[in-house]
């Protein structure tokens, strides 16, 4: 639950598959610190050690409790005072309590206090509120003063800048370095902290090779960790080491610079002698786009406009209902005069004003309109009216993955889970070439098309960006370790992803599965060692592929190792499939949706009672869906 204490948050609730976002842009009431005793600190870090949900989040040294202190303020709470009400978005501050008593309140309808159910209490000492310290959420319950009470307050964006203190930590290291690469070490302190966000982790292990003499390249490296021995071809065309190179705390070393101006071919081979060895790289393309503007919204040269199409939504009428959500509905429509079908995905504006997701929206459209791959929905045109924005997009009458799964019962056939993660990976390799991070990969946004092939679905998450973002976003059952903790993640974030899909289609349930958030995350910390692997998980190199994505360090998975995505195509799981077959669809599905028309929608089950309230829309003259429609 996102606001309840241990005691609370205990209480069985059904699991939750809906995606969270990282908050709105809005901006959030911060007051000064307030002054403290010794015995006002000494309480705050002992609430804050004591909570259990807040520990699996961050590491809590003394320094970081000190730093979360420092930022609070103390606020007063009359008897009787609903400090947090049971749905509300305005969910963005964190308490202590210092004075008095709250009682945790549960309702089936919001708002109804009359009719709720105490589930909880939080006496002094206690603290809640710490769901809402990592991403927007309607709060789960009620938390009202049983006394005149006391708190300290924190809030989302004063918790996160802590939280990225490390990573600031290791931005300025990786800035300081730049000063021994003779290229970037002329750059202005503005431009080293842009490349410095740019520099990928990549691990490599022993035996590898880094560089290959006489290979073109275009990606230098800095050695942060490890030795790797230094090989060049003797009189003879035998390579023999000239060199070790050792990396440490204090000692890093650089190679590959000339690949940031120009094709460089390889003048010496490195190679790995130690177990493993850690190195930041960097591509030339990465390089020059992250020079011009390096929190791209979308990079012009890789946008497809192949899919637009020239439709004037008078020219379309509805044909039914495919389903329904918190933001609008989606519905099937056809063009009157060629009876075309398509799917119209409508979004309530009101919402998205309450929720502050303006700005996700535009970006949803403008990272559909990038893509152009048979592995993902197409947009073919947005329209704008009063109170609603919408996306006309490829329809996939064949249903959702999660459906089919549920329907059929295919949990455990490999077959199954084969055919749709290898479409999940076309189409991450599809983002990945145009930097964008996908961010909420489950079976629900896998749609089926009428000849059974998985397509990626739903945008509303994703973002194009050439450096580390540190929104918490997606759905927590797929959140990766970096992802809970606000580390910063990469395109490494989406192979996690990969790896729970894979596991659940096989083994069920996602493997971190709980209906509690924080219980998800705190097994997410414990690792995917610790999870016990059905029978189906443990077959035909099925945990030898997960185990190789779920690994806590991002740069260690399979996809993010020497060799890329050819990781996962050469794994044993995956031995004997045509992936040249599956990537021209020449592959026969394991399943074929019985679609007996071109306005069939069998394969849906929406209901006109769940579709989701209209909040009323009042154009407050800001113009920020100017330019929406296509």
């Amino acid at each position: 639950m996102t606001c309840l204490s241990r005691d609370a948050a205990a209480t069985p609730v059904k699991a939750n598959r809906k995606a969270v976002g990282g908050g709105a842009k809005k901006a959030v009431v911060v007051r000064p610190p307030s002054p403290k005793t010794e015995e006002e600190l000494a309480l705050i870090g002992e609430a804050l050690r004591r909570n259990e949900a807040l520990t699996t989040m961050i590491s809590l040294d003394a320094a970081r409790i000190q730093e979360l202190a420092d930022k609070m303020w103390k606020e007063t709470v009359p008897v009787g005072k609903l400090l947090i009400e049971q749905g509300d978005f305005n969910a963005d501050y964190f308490y202590v309590v210092q004075e008095g008593k709250f009682s945790y309140m549960l309702s089936h309808g919001v708002g109804a206090i009359s009719s709720a159910i105490v589930v909880g209490q939080a006496n002094v000492g206690d603290s809640f509120g710490e769901l809402a310290l990592l991403y927007l959420v309607p709060r789960a319950a009620t938390v009202k003063a049983d006394v005149p009470s006391v708190v300290w307050v924190i809030d989302r964006p004063s918790f996160k800048s802590i939280l990225m203190r490390q990573s600031n930590d290791k931005i300025k290291q990786y800035v300081a370095l730049q000063d021994k690469v003779g290229l970037l070490a002329k750059l202005s302190q503005d431009d080293k902290q842009k490349v410095a966000e740019a520099l990928q982790e990549k691990t490599f292990l022993k035996g590898e090779l880094i560089l290959k003499q006489g290979d073109p390249g275009h990606t230098f490296f800095i050695l942060v960790e490890g030795e790797v021995a230094v090989l060049k071809d003797n009189a003879q065309g035998k390579q023999e080491q000239v060199a070790k190179l050792k990396a440490s705390a204090d000692e890093s070393h650089v190679f590959g610079e000339r690949a940031l101006q120009k094709d460089d071919v390889r003048a010496a081979s490195i190679q790995v002698v130690s177990t493993k060895c850690k190195a930041l790289a960097l591509d030339r393309e990465t390089f020059d786009k992250v020079l011009g503007n390096h929190r791209i919204a979308h990079h012009k040269s890789k946008c497809s406009l192949a899919s637009v199409e020239a439709i004037k939504k008078e020219e379309l009428e509805k044909v039914a209902l495919l389903g329904c959500g918190g933001f609008g509905v989606v519905e099937l429509w056809k063009h009157k005069v060629t009876s075309k079908p398509y799917a119209l995905k409508g979004l309530n504006k009101g919402y998205i004003v309450k929720t502050g997701q303006q700005a996700n929206v535009l970006n949803e459209k403008q990272l559909m309109l990038m893509c152009d791959s048979p592995f993902i929905i197409k947009l073919y045109a947005c329209y704008n009216e009063d109170q609603n924005l919408f996306f006309l997009l490829e329809p996939a009458r064949g249903g959702e993955v999660y459906t089919l799964y549920e329907k059929l019962g295919l949990s455990g056939s490999v077959e199954h889970a084969k055919f749709y993660a290898a479409g999940v990976l076309m189409a991450f390799q599809h983002l990945q070439e145009r930097y964008i991070l996908y961010r909420d990969l489950k079976p629900e946004n896998l749609l089926l098309d009428e000849e059974g092939h998985a397509k990626l679905c739903d945008f509303g998450l994703a973002k194009c960006t050439v450096v580390k973002t540190y929104t918490t976003c997606g759905t927590p059952d797929y959140f990766a370790p970096e992802m809970i903790m606000s580390s910063g993640h990469s395109s490494a974030v989406d192979w996690w992803t990969f790896g729970v899909i894979i596991f659940e289609w096989l083994g069920g349930q996602a493997p971190f599965q709980d209906a509690v958030p924080m219980k998800i995350f705190q097994r997410v910390k414990r690792g995917i060692d610790k999870v016990k692997f059905p029978k189906e998980c443990r077959e035909g190199g099925a945990e030898e592929l997960i185990k190789g994505l779920l690994k806590s360090d991002p740069s260690e998975r399979l996809p993010c190792l020497t060799g890329g995505v050819d990781n996962i195509k050469k794994a044993s799981w995956y031995a004997g499939f045509d992936w040249q077959a599956f990537a021209d669809r020449k592959m026969e599905p394991p399943w074929k949706p019985e679609v007996t028309s071109q306005t069939d929608i069998g394969a849906f089950e929406a209901s006109a009672g769940d579709m989701p309230p209209a909040l009323l829309y009042d154009d407050d003259g800001t113009m920020w869906d100017q330019g929406f429609a296509t």
